[in-house]
């Protein structure tokens, strides 16, 4: 498997530092607000690449934080009327309802800061002892950034470039601008815990290094989170992880793409900023995951409702395959017949085609594009009578119907039976356009009845006043079906 790695900018063979395991840190949310569509794709790359890793065999020990004290949550307090705890507690409630609804599993260990207070304090002492660290006269501790070699490898950036663009705030005591706080004093009516060099609490960046280090321990395999992370977040937790432990911190480090909103940068200014709950109030949430997963995990996405719509429709193309698939196979007549040597081969080089996809550095676009070459075998043979009523047949759907479910469960994809999926969307979508089903279906008897009736040019008005409104029917065997066109 190759993966990229930001560290050295190219992409490496994956080699896990223990056989058969692999420890891997993704850095959570801070707990202030509702999750964003950016939140949505960093946690779904990050579950996929769990999820293959499984696949794989190997043994994977997933942490994944909670940033629970924090200047954002502390204003986010003030402004409902609530303590910094509380407010934390409710957006971590919100982020797993969303994560739920994306099929995100959870990760094995999901530390909060607050609750690993003394393990930063201890880490804290080591940089004092090592003069990597330094105490001002307000009672704030900082990192000095100058004194790590190599400081900006991860992020290639020059050290004298950042401190020409860095400034110190007027309520800050620090030697140099680059220097970062790994302590805070405490200030009036925020949240604060005792330590040697009085209350207050730790900076954002030190979490990571003393839980990582506490579940994972150090070195371990891979750390994930996005690219607005890679500075200053994760270029500072590098430095003050290597400055305490005087080792490699990580192996391979994974960073996904930015999400933009109609092209933009999302911000709440420019009004732009699309939270996953905003979204699921009108797409279920496997479109969500599956546009998600169209574009290579590091290319930049472009989020747009008419995007999301396309997802939908394409992700209906692979349920509508798995629905008459299901319902082919639940058939109890079989016949012997010919071997579909070209159709197994077809299915065979699909299945491998997939493989080399996911194993280049997890690329889920090129594997979704094989998904639907899958799709389309299918449906071919499903149009085949032959095929349909052949043993041989039989048991290359069941093979194609296994793939499609073992795929899915790497993707997060594909795990709801076929039909009742369609089903439910169809009633999403009527919700979304204010469409009463109910409606719909009396129309479609009243068509059903002039049809049997011979009354033709009523059901070709009908069915065309259906048409305008986006509703296609169709005549099956069973009777009239209808769906979104």
């Amino acid at each position: 498997m190759l993966i990229y790695n930001t560290l050295h900018r190219q992409k490496e063979e994956f080699v896990a530092l223990q056989p058969g395991l692999v420890r891997m840190y993704v850095c959570g949310i801070t707990a202030y607000d509702y999750c964003h569509i950016g939140h949505a794709r960093s946690n779904v790359v990050f579950d996929v690449l769990v999820r293959y890793l499984r696949y794989l065999g190997y043994k994977v020990e997933f942490v994944r934080n909670f940033t629970d004290v924090d200047d954002k949550i502390i204003n986010r307090a003030a402004q409902e009327g609530l303590s910094a705890m509380e407010v934390a507690e409710k957006y971590i409630q919100a982020f797993y309802e969303d994560m739920d609804a994306l099929n995100v599993l959870r990760a094995d260990n999901e530390p909060r800061a607050t609750d690993h207070i003394e393990d930063m304090i201890k880490l804290i002492r080591i940089y004092l002892d090592k003069d990597y660290a330094y105490l001002t006269s307000n009672g704030d501790i900082y990192f000095r950034v100058r004194k790590m070699a190599g400081y900006g490898s991860l992020s290639g950036r020059n050290i004298e470039e950042l401190k020409s663009g860095a400034r110190i705030a007027p309520d800050e005591d620090k030697e140099d601008p680059l220097d970062f706080a790994l302590w805070k004093s405490a200030k009036p009516g925020e949240p604060s815990w005792d330590s040697p060099w009085g209350p207050g609490r730790p900076g954002w960046h030190l979490e990571c290094t003393a839980m990582s280090e506490k579940y994972l321990g150090i070195p371990f395999d891979i750390h994930g989170g996005g690219q607005d992370l890679t500075f200053p977040h994760h270029e500072n937790e590098k430095a003050q992880s290597e400055a305490a432990f005087e080792r490699e911190f990580v192996k391979y480090w994974v960073h996904n793409g930015f999400v933009r909103v109609n092209s933009e940068k999302m911000s709440k200014s420019l009004s732009n900023f699309v939270t996953i709950k905003d979204i699921l109030a009108s797409f279920h949430g496997e479109i969500l995951r599956f546009f998600l997963l169209t574009k290579h995990y590091r290319s930049p996405l472009d989020y747009t409702e008419n995007a999301l719509a396309e997802a939908e429709k394409a992700l209906k193309r692979i349920y509508w395959t798995k629905a008459a698939l299901e319902k082919e196979l639940s058939r109890q007549k079989w016949s012997k017949g010919q071997d579909f040597v070209e159709a197994k081969e077809e299915f065979d080089a699909l299945s491998d085609k997939w493989e080399q996809a996911m194993q280049d550095d997890l690329n889920t676009a090129e594997a979704l594009g094989y998904v639907f070459g899958l799709v389309r075998l299918a449906n071919r043979m499903l149009e085949n009578k032959t095929f349909r009523k052949s043993e041989p047949g039989r048991l290359l759907m069941l093979d194609m119907l296994d793939l499609l479910k073992k795929w899915g469960l790497v993707l997060g994809l594909f795990h709801h039976s076929g039909q009742s999926f369609l089903d439910n969307l169809k009633i999403m979508r009527c919700r979304r356009e204010k469409i009463d089903p109910k409606t719909i279906d009396e129309m479609i008897q009243k068509r059903q009845k002039a049809r049997q009736n011979k009354d033709f040019a009523l059901a070709d008005q009908i069915r065309n006043e259906l048409a305008d409104s986006g509703i296609e029917v169709m005549d099956t065997p069973e009777g009239p079906r209808w769906d979104f066109a």
